[in-house]
């Protein structure tokens, strides 16, 4: 949700290069491209007003560090405050969980904000913590509101609590009876919302707040309202008192700025994110590792924990034993297609990747989604034989391919020389002798007569 934001802060900050130090006149070139690079992403106009002045304090009072130029110095600083608006360090739990459980969450907002489908998200991502989650469905109004939740506990692998009872209020405090009574460790309430702020909403959720005495009231938002989610939260924080944010559909045409305002606004910190459809497309908010997404340094951290959560451990063991003995075949090329594709698209992994924020679109002209289909689609198309023995694809062989895959002769032949060529690089790097001879020349550092 950040990609245009990125740029743009990326272009402006090209104008500190060069610079023998960080003046007021260089400044308020950079800080006046920032301000517009913040208002064009939604970010509210008091917010960014309040993110410059801080900025241009520290950056005029502060020291150059040795080592640093002062663009870099720059971005340090306006990294630092990118933080600090965001919600500052995350701690380690996004969720309280009570001393004595059952934990209550109260999920709260307007309606089509995502709230039912974060319900059974933030089930799947307690039960990735180990605990035991109930959905319970508190929306009466809403056509088949009841029934969808069922569906999406069903597809979490979670149960949802059941009555005939009709009142919000009565099925709220019933379901936390029986979680009590089952041993279910969290209650996860999926309240009713309107199109709009209403009286008789804020009075019902006031109702239930009352009833279970809830340890997180998150409130859910859709990204793509901008501002209008913005002013929704602070509405509610006035009648219930949010402990969180939960902010929805941040994967769609979105420009991220109630990401910046939210906090301000309500003094709450932004919790969880949306990133697609799916249950599993919830992750943890965290502002540090957001900072350096928005300013190209990419997120280690986060695309480690998607990998580990996606990449089957026990598939890569083999894959890597494969490799050690140079035992690499094209079933073995298609399966890491298959984990390439688990941890979604390309443009998402690239933009985690520190320094490719700047040029993953031109990346992703090369590893595009669509291309890594078409080459699995290749593979597919493959006897197990074919696949285990490239040799045997003969002229004929891969006509017949072509036709059963759709892709032409030349992107199978392409696709041969990729393999190849993995294949002989994976066997140089088990050699010894290739091992040692890189490391003779690393110490020896780039000349005339090395590759480098």
């Amino acid at each position: 949700m950040f990609d245009s934001l990125t740029q743009k802060l990326s272009q402006a900050m090209k104008s500190l290069r060069g610079q023998s130090k960080l003046t007021e006149a260089n400044l308020e070139t950079v800080l006046r491209e920032v301000r517009m690079a913040l208002l064009e992403a939604d970010v509210h106009v008091s917010v960014a007003r309040t993110f410059l002045q801080r900025v241009k304090e520290k950056a005029l009072g502060a020291e150059v560090m040795q080592g640093l130029n002062p663009a870099q110095a720059f971005i340090d600083i306006v990294h630092r405050e990118l933080v600090e608006i965001m919600g500052g360090q995350a701690p380690e739990h996004p969720i309280a969980f009570a001393a004595k459980p059952p934990t209550v969450v109260m999920m709260v907002g307007l309606q089509g904000a995502g709230k039912t489908t974060s319900c059974g998200k933030l089930a799947v991502f307690l039960k990735k913590l180990g605990r035991s989650p109930l959905l319970v469905p508190a929306d009466v109004y809403r056509p088949a509101a009841i029934e969808q939740l069922h569906a999406v506990a069903k597809d979490a692998g979670v149960p949802s609590f059941r009555t005939e009872e009709k009142n919000p209020v009565a099925i709220c405090a019933a379901a936390l009876a029986e979680a009590k009574l089952k041993g279910w460790d969290v209650v996860v309430l999926d309240t009713a919302g309107r199109l709009h702020l209403d009286e008789a909403l804020m009075e019902e959720l006031a109702q239930i707040k009352a009833a279970t005495s809830p340890d997180e009231i998150l409130f859910v938002a859709d990204a793509m309202t901008g501002q209008d989610a913005v002013r929704s939260a602070t509405a509610f924080h006035e009648k219930l008192g949010i402990t969180g944010v939960v902010l929805t559909k941040t994967d769609g045409d979105t420009r991220g700025g109630a990401a910046f305002s939210i906090k301000q606004a309500t003094g709450q910190p932004l919790k969880f994110v949306g990133e697609g459809e799916k249950l599993e497309d919830f992750q943890r908010f965290h502002p540090d590792r957001m900072a350096q997404r928005i300013l190209g340094m990419g997120d280690v951290l986060s695309l480690i924990e998607h990998a580990k959560d996606k990449i089957d451990e026990k598939e890569a063991e083999v894959m890597a034993k494969r490799l050690a003995k140079n035992q690499f075949t094209l079933e073995d090329m298609r399966k890491q297609f298959q984990q390439v594709q688990k941890m979604g698209s390309m443009s998402k992994i690239l933009g985690m990747l520190p320094g490719m924020g700047q040029i993953k679109e031109q990346l992703a002209t090369v590893a595009t989604d669509k291309r890594i289909k078409h080459l699995e689609a290749i593979i597919n198309s493959m006897t197990p034989a074919e696949r285990n023995n490239h040799n045997l694809l003969d002229g004929k062989r891969k006509r017949r391919i072509a036709a059963g895959c759709g892709r032409p002769v030349s992107e199978i032949n392409q696709l041969i020389k990729q393999y190849v060529e993995t294949k002989k690089m994976m066997g140089q790097m088990n050699d010894p002798k290739f091992m040692a001879r890189m490391q003779r020349m690393a110490k020896m550092g780039p000349g005339p007569n090395l590759p480098f």
